[in-house]
């Protein structure tokens, strides 16, 4: 592909359950996942991720049937890890990752992101374990992560994209640094957050054009930047805040357009899935707010297509 096509055709713009307040296979305040599906197409992308697993039909020929007739493509699934804690990880893993790979694969995509075990509960707030990793903790954290993406592509030909998050062991520049410099760059890439990766003060931009060889999949989200420091420094819970601080852009931060065209040199086949925390919202808003953000993302950024 020469740089001119590559540049014509730009990133491919989708979203995500995420983005419609699911953060849970089923919840009597969540969307339902056939309203979720019609309102996907309706503020008009064309890709989405899975969500948690459990929340969209798992039959893969249900699945294929309801995005075919939205005009929807999945772009890939979800799974959480903890190889920090031990060996007895690696089964809670992989049993994951035979229903979502599975799925995944048979929907012809190519991606699973990996969400570490945060230290702070994500439903509760309650602090579960110490907020930073010791030396043996970050060595079990790497080989895993090595062992599973070697695994995931040579049994599926699906890519690791590691997601660094608010409350996780893996969440500053000096955290995600330390992961790069511990882990294999040929299974072990990353889904860069936008809003998680600023919410700890990193400048997506810069580790970007640091690390393009490990740029893999994009989660797009602003954050609040005055908010985040009251959160940060009165120590409140993600799970607390994480509907308040992660905005609808473009009232936060990062700034999208220099990261989808610091991203769009280094391939402009990636994924940038539209992924707004917004847990426990009122099932009226997202859709509002999903057909301006990718109005946003369109007129600041013309390098991105929606398939």
């Amino acid at each position: 592909m020469t740089d001119h096509a590559a540049h014509t055709e730009g990133l491919r713009i989708g979203t995500a359950p995420d983005s419609w307040g699911v953060w849970f296979p089923d919840h009597p305040r969540q969307t339902p996942w056939n309203r979720f599906l019609d309102e996907v197409a309706q503020t008009g992308y064309h890709y989405i991720e899975l969500g948690p697993y459990g929340y969209l039909p798992t039959d893969p020929v249900q699945l294929k049937d309801e995005l075919g007739k939205r005009d929807l493509e999945l772009s890939g699934g979800t799974i959480f890890t903890g190889f920090h804690k031990g060996e007895d990880q690696w089964d809670r893993a992989w049993q994951q990752v035979s229903d979502v790979a599975t799925l995944v694969q048979a929907m012809g995509a190519e991606h699973i992101v990996v969400i570490p075990d945060l230290w702070r509960s994500d439903a509760t707030g309650e602090t579960l374990e110490a907020r930073t990793l010791t030396t043996e903790q970050w060595d079990r954290l790497a080989a895993g992560h090595d062992r599973l993406g070697k695994a995931l592509y040579e049994e599926f030909g699906i890519r690791q994209q590691f997601h660094s998050h608010a409350d996780s062991h893996v969440g500053t520049k000096g955290e995600v640094e330390r992961l790069l410099e511990q882990t294999d760059p040929k299974y072990v890439n990353l889904c860069l957050d936008t809003g998680h990766y600023a919410y700890y003060g990193g400048s997506n931009v810069d580790l970007i054009e640091k690390h393009p060889e490990r740029i893999g999949y994009l989660h797009l989200k602003q954050i609040d930047p005055e908010l985040r420091f009251e959160v940060l420094k009165n120590d409140i819970a993600f799970a607390d805040c994480a509907a308040d601080v992660m905005v609808e852009p473009p009232a936060g931060e990062p700034d999208f357009a220099p990261i989808i065209d610091a991203v769009n040199k280094i391939d402009p086949n990636i994924f940038a899935i539209v992924e707004q925390d917004m847990p426990g919202c009122d099932i009226d808003l997202p859709a509002g707010i999903a057909d301006r953000t990718r109005q946003h993302i369109f007129s600041c950024h013309p390098m991105t297509r929606t398939r």
